[in-house]
Protein backbone atom coordinates (compact mmCIF):
# COMPACT_ATOMS: atom_id res chain seq x y z
CA UNK A 1 0.00 0.00 0.00
CA UNK A 2 1.52 3.81 -0.78
CA UNK A 3 1.92 5.88 1.99
CA UNK A 4 -1.43 7.36 3.43
CA UNK A 5 -1.13 11.12 4.01
CA UNK A 6 -1.17 11.67 7.70
CA UNK A 7 -4.46 12.98 8.22
CA UNK A 8 -4.34 14.11 11.46
CA UNK A 9 -1.29 16.51 11.00
CA UNK A 10 -3.54 18.25 8.45
CA UNK A 11 -7.35 17.99 8.74
CA UNK A 12 -7.29 20.33 4.80
CA UNK A 13 -4.74 17.66 3.26
CA UNK A 14 -7.20 16.90 0.76
CA UNK A 15 -9.60 19.69 0.60
CA UNK A 16 -9.22 21.41 -2.98
CA UNK A 17 -8.89 25.31 -1.54
CA UNK A 18 -5.40 26.41 -0.54
CA UNK A 19 -6.59 28.74 1.78
CA UNK A 20 -8.44 26.44 3.63
CA UNK A 21 -5.35 23.98 3.66
CA UNK A 22 -3.40 26.23 5.07
CA UNK A 23 -5.45 26.86 7.88
CA UNK A 24 -5.69 23.20 8.81
CA UNK A 25 -1.66 22.78 8.80
CA UNK A 26 -1.80 25.64 11.50
CA UNK A 27 -4.16 24.12 13.44
CA UNK A 28 -2.50 20.52 13.31
CA UNK A 29 0.52 22.18 14.54
CA UNK A 30 -0.94 24.27 17.29
CA UNK A 31 -3.37 20.54 18.11
CA UNK A 32 -6.47 19.85 16.99
CA UNK A 33 -9.74 22.08 18.29
CA UNK A 34 -11.30 20.01 20.80
CA UNK A 35 -15.43 19.72 21.61
CA UNK A 36 -16.12 21.11 25.02
CA UNK A 37 -16.13 18.31 27.46
CA UNK A 38 -19.13 16.26 29.37
CA UNK A 39 -19.95 16.03 32.44
CA UNK A 40 -19.92 12.86 34.07
CA UNK A 41 -22.19 11.57 37.10
CA UNK A 42 -19.72 8.39 37.48
CA UNK A 43 -17.32 8.94 34.97
CA UNK A 44 -15.60 5.67 36.01
CA UNK A 45 -18.58 3.47 36.01
CA UNK A 46 -19.44 4.99 32.62
CA UNK A 47 -15.37 3.72 31.39
CA UNK A 48 -15.92 0.40 32.82
CA UNK A 49 -19.10 0.01 31.40
CA UNK A 50 -17.77 1.30 27.54
CA UNK A 51 -14.55 -1.11 28.21
CA UNK A 52 -16.60 -3.66 28.77
CA UNK A 53 -18.98 -3.23 25.45
CA UNK A 54 -15.08 -2.69 23.89
CA UNK A 55 -14.87 -6.42 24.49
CA UNK A 56 -17.72 -8.36 23.37
CA UNK A 57 -16.65 -8.13 19.41
CA UNK A 58 -13.05 -9.29 20.75
CA UNK A 59 -15.26 -12.68 22.81
CA UNK A 60 -16.70 -13.51 19.46
CA UNK A 61 -13.67 -13.58 17.44
CA UNK A 62 -11.41 -15.58 19.63
CA UNK A 63 -14.25 -17.93 21.65
CA UNK A 64 -14.78 -20.51 19.65
CA UNK A 65 -11.26 -20.78 18.08
CA UNK A 66 -10.32 -23.76 20.54
CA UNK A 67 -13.35 -25.99 19.40
CA UNK A 68 -13.53 -25.34 15.92
CA UNK A 69 -12.07 -28.86 15.29
CA UNK A 70 -15.04 -30.53 17.74
CA UNK A 71 -17.40 -28.55 15.61
CA UNK A 72 -15.98 -29.63 12.47
CA UNK A 73 -16.35 -33.41 13.73
CA UNK A 74 -19.66 -32.91 14.86
CA UNK A 75 -20.91 -31.53 11.41
CA UNK A 76 -18.57 -33.65 9.78
CA UNK A 77 -21.43 -35.14 7.17
CA UNK A 78 -22.44 -31.71 6.27
CA UNK A 79 -21.18 -30.89 2.52
CA UNK A 80 -18.56 -27.84 3.04
CA UNK A 81 -18.07 -28.70 6.38
CA UNK A 82 -14.58 -28.09 5.92
CA UNK A 83 -14.93 -24.17 4.91
CA UNK A 84 -18.20 -23.51 6.78
CA UNK A 85 -16.50 -24.39 10.31
CA UNK A 86 -13.58 -22.13 9.98
CA UNK A 87 -16.62 -19.40 8.51
CA UNK A 88 -18.47 -19.45 11.71
CA UNK A 89 -15.31 -17.89 13.37
CA UNK A 90 -14.32 -15.53 10.55
CA UNK A 91 -17.64 -14.36 9.27
CA UNK A 92 -18.19 -12.02 12.07
CA UNK A 93 -15.69 -9.67 11.75
CA UNK A 94 -16.28 -9.54 7.66
CA UNK A 95 -19.69 -8.84 8.94
CA UNK A 96 -18.71 -6.26 10.99
CA UNK A 97 -16.57 -4.39 8.57
CA UNK A 98 -19.86 -4.54 6.10
CA UNK A 99 -22.08 -2.82 8.52
CA UNK A 100 -20.06 -0.61 10.55
CA UNK A 101 -20.62 2.25 8.17
CA UNK A 102 -24.22 1.92 8.42
CA UNK A 103 -24.67 1.28 12.07
CA UNK A 104 -22.32 4.72 12.29
CA UNK A 105 -24.86 6.40 10.15
CA UNK A 106 -27.83 5.05 12.31
CA UNK A 107 -26.36 5.96 15.85
CA UNK A 108 -25.20 9.62 14.29
CA UNK A 109 -29.49 9.96 13.26
CA UNK A 110 -30.73 7.99 16.85
CA UNK A 111 -28.43 8.29 19.42
CA UNK A 112 -25.08 6.16 20.43
CA UNK A 113 -27.10 5.00 24.09
CA UNK A 114 -30.39 3.67 22.37
CA UNK A 115 -28.75 1.81 19.74
CA UNK A 116 -26.01 0.78 22.05
CA UNK A 117 -28.31 -1.27 24.62
CA UNK A 118 -30.49 -2.48 21.34
CA UNK A 119 -27.30 -4.22 20.01
CA UNK A 120 -25.97 -5.59 23.11
CA UNK A 121 -29.43 -7.63 24.12
CA UNK A 122 -29.10 -8.90 19.91
CA UNK A 123 -25.88 -9.82 20.65
CA UNK A 124 -26.85 -12.15 23.65
CA UNK A 125 -29.50 -13.96 21.66
CA UNK A 126 -27.94 -14.50 18.68
CA UNK A 127 -24.41 -15.25 20.14
CA UNK A 128 -26.22 -18.06 22.45
CA UNK A 129 -28.48 -19.28 19.16
CA UNK A 130 -25.53 -21.83 18.35
CA UNK A 131 -27.09 -23.64 21.34
CA UNK A 132 -30.03 -24.88 20.24
CA UNK A 133 -29.13 -24.90 16.37
CA UNK A 134 -28.67 -28.30 14.91
CA UNK A 135 -27.86 -27.22 11.17
CA UNK A 136 -24.31 -25.99 10.21
CA UNK A 137 -25.56 -23.34 7.78
CA UNK A 138 -27.46 -22.34 10.52
CA UNK A 139 -24.78 -21.92 12.99
CA UNK A 140 -22.95 -19.83 9.96
CA UNK A 141 -25.69 -17.48 9.81
CA UNK A 142 -26.50 -16.29 13.05
CA UNK A 143 -22.61 -15.72 13.05
CA UNK A 144 -23.26 -13.28 10.55
CA UNK A 145 -25.96 -11.63 13.12
CA UNK A 146 -23.25 -11.70 15.65
CA UNK A 147 -21.01 -9.56 13.23
CA UNK A 148 -23.78 -6.76 12.52
CA UNK A 149 -24.75 -6.42 16.52
CA UNK A 150 -20.71 -5.69 17.07
CA UNK A 151 -20.39 -3.37 14.62
CA UNK A 152 -22.65 -1.75 16.22
CA UNK A 153 -21.51 -2.34 19.72
CA UNK A 154 -18.23 -1.07 18.42
CA UNK A 155 -18.66 1.67 16.98
CA UNK A 156 -21.43 2.94 19.61
CA UNK A 157 -18.10 2.26 22.25
CA UNK A 158 -16.06 4.02 20.62
CA UNK A 159 -18.12 6.74 19.31
CA UNK A 160 -18.74 7.65 22.75
CA UNK A 161 -15.44 7.81 24.24
CA UNK A 162 -15.25 10.45 21.87
CA UNK A 163 -18.34 12.05 22.80
CA UNK A 164 -17.73 11.75 27.12
CA UNK A 165 -13.68 12.89 26.90
CA UNK A 166 -11.19 14.95 25.00
CA UNK A 167 -7.67 16.05 24.46
CA UNK A 168 -5.38 13.70 27.00
CA UNK A 169 -8.48 11.92 28.52
CA UNK A 170 -9.77 10.79 25.75
CA UNK A 171 -6.03 9.55 23.95
CA UNK A 172 -5.93 7.82 27.68
CA UNK A 173 -9.63 5.68 26.79
CA UNK A 174 -8.73 5.21 23.83
CA UNK A 175 -5.48 3.28 24.80
CA UNK A 176 -7.49 1.80 27.96
CA UNK A 177 -9.68 0.27 25.21
CA UNK A 178 -7.13 -1.42 23.24
CA UNK A 179 -4.90 -2.93 26.51
CA UNK A 180 -8.56 -4.24 27.90
CA UNK A 181 -9.05 -5.58 24.35
CA UNK A 182 -5.50 -6.93 24.53
CA UNK A 183 -6.27 -8.40 27.97
CA UNK A 184 -9.61 -10.15 27.08
CA UNK A 185 -8.45 -12.21 23.65
CA UNK A 186 -6.17 -13.75 26.02
CA UNK A 187 -8.92 -14.38 28.77
CA UNK A 188 -11.31 -15.14 26.52
CA UNK A 189 -9.05 -17.40 24.57
CA UNK A 190 -8.36 -19.67 27.85
CA UNK A 191 -12.41 -19.45 28.49
CA UNK A 192 -12.74 -20.76 25.57
CA UNK A 193 -10.52 -23.83 25.51
CA UNK A 194 -11.53 -24.62 28.87
CA UNK A 195 -15.41 -24.58 28.20
CA UNK A 196 -14.89 -26.63 25.22
CA UNK A 197 -13.61 -29.36 27.29
CA UNK A 198 -17.73 -29.37 27.86
CA UNK A 199 -18.46 -29.77 24.21
CA UNK A 200 -18.13 -27.52 21.10
CA UNK A 201 -21.46 -26.10 22.63
CA UNK A 202 -20.04 -24.79 25.77
CA UNK A 203 -18.49 -21.70 24.75
CA UNK A 204 -21.52 -20.07 23.18
CA UNK A 205 -23.21 -19.79 26.92
CA UNK A 206 -20.47 -16.87 27.28
CA UNK A 207 -22.09 -14.55 25.14
CA UNK A 208 -25.05 -14.55 27.33
CA UNK A 209 -23.42 -11.75 29.11
CA UNK A 210 -24.53 -9.65 27.11
CA UNK A 211 -27.76 -9.73 29.21
CA UNK A 212 -26.41 -8.59 31.92
CA UNK A 213 -24.22 -5.74 30.30
CA UNK A 214 -27.06 -4.01 28.62
CA UNK A 215 -29.22 -3.03 31.79
CA UNK A 216 -26.29 -1.62 32.81
CA UNK A 217 -25.64 0.02 29.85
CA UNK A 218 -29.27 1.50 29.73
CA UNK A 219 -29.13 2.50 33.45
CA UNK A 220 -25.76 4.41 34.02
CA UNK A 221 -24.93 5.53 29.99
CA UNK A 222 -26.61 9.05 28.93
CA UNK A 223 -26.44 10.20 25.91
CA UNK A 224 -24.16 13.51 25.49
CA UNK A 225 -26.64 15.42 24.28
CA UNK A 226 -25.35 19.17 24.11
CA UNK A 227 -21.96 18.70 23.50
CA UNK A 228 -20.35 21.71 21.80
CA UNK A 229 -18.90 21.45 18.02
CA UNK A 230 -15.71 22.06 16.90
CA UNK A 231 -15.41 26.05 16.61
CA UNK A 232 -12.05 26.99 19.20
CA UNK A 233 -10.28 29.69 17.02
CA UNK A 234 -6.39 28.14 16.09
CA UNK A 235 -3.04 29.19 18.29
CA UNK A 236 -2.60 30.69 14.50
CA UNK A 237 -5.43 33.27 14.81
CA UNK A 238 -7.80 31.59 12.35
CA UNK A 239 -11.43 32.33 12.70
CA UNK A 240 -14.04 30.39 14.12
CA UNK A 241 -15.63 30.02 10.10
CA UNK A 242 -12.18 29.05 8.83
CA UNK A 243 -11.04 26.72 12.15
CA UNK A 244 -14.48 24.79 11.13
CA UNK A 245 -13.52 24.44 7.48
CA UNK A 246 -12.43 20.81 7.71
CA UNK A 247 -15.88 19.92 8.89
CA UNK A 248 -17.76 21.02 5.64
CA UNK A 249 -14.89 18.67 3.88
CA UNK A 250 -17.16 15.31 2.73
CA UNK A 251 -16.78 13.02 5.42
CA UNK A 252 -15.24 10.32 2.86
CA UNK A 253 -13.20 12.68 1.65
CA UNK A 254 -11.65 13.56 5.18
CA UNK A 255 -11.38 9.47 6.29
CA UNK A 256 -10.12 8.71 3.03
CA UNK A 257 -6.60 8.11 4.20
CA UNK A 258 -6.92 7.37 7.80
CA UNK A 259 -9.00 4.30 6.70
CA UNK A 260 -6.93 3.06 3.92
CA UNK A 261 -3.90 3.44 5.95
CA UNK A 262 -5.99 1.95 9.17
CA UNK A 263 -6.76 -1.25 6.79
CA UNK A 264 -3.00 -2.06 5.85
CA UNK A 265 -2.16 -1.16 9.70
CA UNK A 266 -4.84 -4.05 10.93
CA UNK A 267 -3.37 -6.14 8.40
CA UNK A 268 0.03 -5.32 10.65
CA UNK A 269 -1.47 -5.87 14.33
CA UNK A 270 -3.54 -8.53 13.38
CA UNK A 271 -0.56 -10.96 11.72
CA UNK A 272 1.01 -12.00 14.78
CA UNK A 273 -1.76 -13.45 16.66
CA UNK A 274 -3.04 -15.34 14.09
CA UNK A 275 0.23 -16.33 12.62
CA UNK A 276 2.16 -17.30 15.74
CA UNK A 277 0.93 -20.90 15.88
CA UNK A 278 1.68 -21.73 12.03
CA UNK A 279 5.14 -19.98 12.71
CA UNK A 280 5.84 -22.29 15.73
CA UNK A 281 4.37 -24.93 13.72
CA UNK A 282 7.37 -24.73 10.64
CA UNK A 283 9.77 -24.07 14.03
CA UNK A 284 8.93 -27.88 14.46
CA UNK A 285 6.98 -26.40 18.10
CA UNK A 286 3.26 -28.07 18.45
CA UNK A 287 3.20 -28.71 22.02
CA UNK A 288 -0.54 -26.26 22.82
CA UNK A 289 1.50 -25.54 26.17
CA UNK A 290 3.99 -23.94 24.67
CA UNK A 291 2.08 -22.51 21.30
CA UNK A 292 -0.40 -20.86 24.33
CA UNK A 293 2.57 -19.44 26.47
CA UNK A 294 4.10 -17.53 23.75
CA UNK A 295 1.01 -16.34 22.88
CA UNK A 296 0.52 -15.05 25.80
CA UNK A 297 3.92 -13.25 25.97
CA UNK A 298 3.07 -11.46 22.76
CA UNK A 299 -0.20 -10.45 24.34
CA UNK A 300 1.53 -8.69 27.63
CA UNK A 301 3.66 -6.68 24.74
CA UNK A 302 0.53 -5.57 23.70
CA UNK A 303 -0.90 -4.09 26.75
CA UNK A 304 2.79 -2.52 27.43
CA UNK A 305 2.62 -0.61 24.08
CA UNK A 306 -0.98 0.53 24.82
CA UNK A 307 -0.10 1.37 28.71
CA UNK A 308 3.13 3.32 26.87
CA UNK A 309 1.01 4.79 24.41
CA UNK A 310 -0.84 7.46 27.00
CA UNK A 311 2.94 8.39 28.40
CA UNK A 312 5.30 8.95 25.40
CA UNK A 313 3.51 11.82 23.11
CA UNK A 314 0.78 14.20 23.60
CA UNK A 315 0.11 14.22 19.68
CA UNK A 316 -0.67 10.95 17.96
CA UNK A 317 0.19 12.08 14.64
CA UNK A 318 4.11 12.24 15.64
CA UNK A 319 4.03 8.55 16.89
CA UNK A 320 2.80 6.65 13.92
CA UNK A 321 6.14 6.53 11.88
CA UNK A 322 8.11 5.06 14.44
CA UNK A 323 5.57 2.97 16.02
CA UNK A 324 5.09 1.31 12.43
CA UNK A 325 8.82 0.98 12.24
CA UNK A 326 9.04 -1.11 15.71
CA UNK A 327 6.67 -3.22 13.79
CA UNK A 328 8.46 -3.56 11.29
CA UNK A 329 11.41 -4.40 12.97
CA UNK A 330 9.67 -7.13 14.82
CA UNK A 331 8.60 -8.61 11.89
CA UNK A 332 11.95 -8.73 10.64
CA UNK A 333 13.27 -10.22 13.47
CA UNK A 334 10.37 -13.05 13.09
CA UNK A 335 11.12 -13.53 9.26
CA UNK A 336 15.14 -14.19 10.29
CA UNK A 337 14.07 -16.23 13.25
CA UNK A 338 14.74 -19.82 13.34
CA UNK A 339 14.56 -20.30 16.99
CA UNK A 340 11.52 -20.02 19.38
CA UNK A 341 13.01 -17.92 21.63
CA UNK A 342 13.78 -15.62 18.76
CA UNK A 343 10.81 -16.11 17.19
CA UNK A 344 8.84 -15.01 20.56
CA UNK A 345 11.35 -11.64 20.78
CA UNK A 346 9.87 -10.97 17.16
CA UNK A 347 6.44 -11.34 18.43
CA UNK A 348 7.47 -8.92 21.16
CA UNK A 349 8.69 -6.38 19.47
CA UNK A 350 6.55 -6.09 16.60
CA UNK A 351 3.38 -6.46 19.39
CA UNK A 352 4.35 -3.69 21.74
CA UNK A 353 4.31 -1.65 18.41
CA UNK A 354 0.75 -2.74 17.90
CA UNK A 355 -0.01 -1.96 21.25
CA UNK A 356 0.49 1.68 20.68
CA UNK A 357 -0.97 1.48 16.73
CA UNK A 358 -4.29 0.97 17.46
CA UNK A 359 -4.50 4.13 19.62
CA UNK A 360 -2.40 6.08 17.56
CA UNK A 361 -4.92 5.40 14.76
CA UNK A 362 -8.38 5.92 16.47
CA UNK A 363 -6.89 8.88 18.08
CA UNK A 364 -5.59 10.15 14.67
CA UNK A 365 -9.16 9.60 13.17
CA UNK A 366 -10.92 11.28 16.02
CA UNK A 367 -9.39 14.44 15.59
CA UNK A 368 -11.25 14.54 12.55
CA UNK A 369 -14.47 14.50 13.46
CA UNK A 370 -17.09 16.68 15.19
CA UNK A 371 -19.91 15.29 17.44
CA UNK A 372 -22.46 15.74 14.34
CA UNK A 373 -20.62 13.15 12.13
CA UNK A 374 -18.36 11.13 14.94
CA UNK A 375 -21.01 7.96 14.75
CA UNK A 376 -20.42 7.56 10.96
CA UNK A 377 -16.49 8.79 11.21
CA UNK A 378 -15.51 5.52 13.83
CA UNK A 379 -18.18 3.14 12.01
CA UNK A 380 -15.84 3.55 8.45
CA UNK A 381 -13.20 3.34 10.46
CA UNK A 382 -14.37 0.08 11.90
CA UNK A 383 -14.72 -1.22 9.31
CA UNK A 384 -11.40 -0.48 7.70
CA UNK A 385 -9.55 -2.06 10.88
CA UNK A 386 -12.45 -5.18 10.90
CA UNK A 387 -11.91 -6.00 6.75
CA UNK A 388 -8.15 -5.77 7.37
CA UNK A 389 -8.04 -8.11 10.27
CA UNK A 390 -10.73 -10.73 7.60
CA UNK A 391 -8.10 -10.37 5.12
CA UNK A 392 -4.83 -10.60 6.95
CA UNK A 393 -4.74 -14.57 6.74
CA UNK A 394 -5.53 -14.97 3.37
CA UNK A 395 -2.91 -12.29 1.99
CA UNK A 396 0.06 -13.78 4.07
CA UNK A 397 -0.73 -17.01 2.92
CA UNK A 398 -0.92 -15.77 -0.97
CA UNK A 399 2.13 -14.09 -0.39
CA UNK A 400 3.82 -16.92 1.59
CA UNK A 401 4.33 -19.21 -1.95
CA UNK A 402 6.43 -16.76 -3.81
CA UNK A 403 8.08 -15.51 -0.39
CA UNK A 404 8.67 -19.48 -0.35
CA UNK A 405 7.45 -19.64 3.43
CA UNK A 406 5.27 -18.28 5.81
CA UNK A 407 7.88 -16.53 7.85
CA UNK A 408 9.19 -14.99 4.33
CA UNK A 409 5.73 -13.70 3.83
CA UNK A 410 6.14 -11.52 7.72
CA UNK A 411 9.27 -10.69 6.16
CA UNK A 412 7.36 -8.70 2.99
CA UNK A 413 4.73 -7.43 5.09
CA UNK A 414 7.56 -6.28 7.49
CA UNK A 415 9.13 -4.49 4.62
CA UNK A 416 6.16 -2.78 3.58
CA UNK A 417 5.64 -1.29 7.15
CA UNK A 418 8.47 0.03 6.80
CA UNK A 419 7.98 1.86 3.88
CA UNK A 420 4.67 3.36 4.90
CA UNK A 421 6.62 4.62 8.11
CA UNK A 422 9.15 6.00 6.01
CA UNK A 423 6.73 7.45 3.50
CA UNK A 424 4.89 9.08 6.95
CA UNK A 425 7.66 10.53 8.43
CA UNK A 426 8.82 12.26 4.78
CA UNK A 427 5.26 13.71 4.78
CA UNK A 428 5.08 14.95 7.84
CA UNK A 429 8.66 16.74 7.63
CA UNK A 430 7.68 18.43 4.55
CA UNK A 431 4.36 20.03 6.32
CA UNK A 432 6.09 21.41 8.96
CA UNK A 433 7.29 24.30 6.98
CA UNK A 434 3.91 24.78 5.55
CA UNK A 435 2.09 24.76 8.47
CA UNK A 436 4.39 27.36 10.32
CA UNK A 437 3.88 29.76 7.08
CA UNK A 438 0.51 29.10 7.25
Amino acid sequence: MPPAIPAAETSEAVAPEAAAAAVSEAAAAAGPAEDAPVALARPRLTAVLLMAGSCLPILGAVLIAPVLPKLQDHFAATPGADALAPMALTIPALSLAVMAPFAGAIIDRLGRHRLLVIATVLYAIVGTAPLWLDSLPAIVASRVLVGIAESAIMTCCTTLIGDYWSGKQREKYLALQAMCASISATAFFALGGAAGSAGWRAPFWAYAVGLLLAPLLGLYLRPAAGRAQVVAATAAGATEAEAAAGTRTPLLRRLLAPCALTFFSAIVFYTVPVETSFLLDDLGTTAPATIGLCTAIASVATVVGAVAFTRLTDRAERLLPAVLALCALGFGIIAVADSVPLLVAGAVVNCLGGGMLLPTLITRTMVLLNAADRGRGTGLWNSAFFLGEFVCPLILLGVAKPAGSLAGAVGVLGAAALAVAAGLAVLRARRRPAAATA
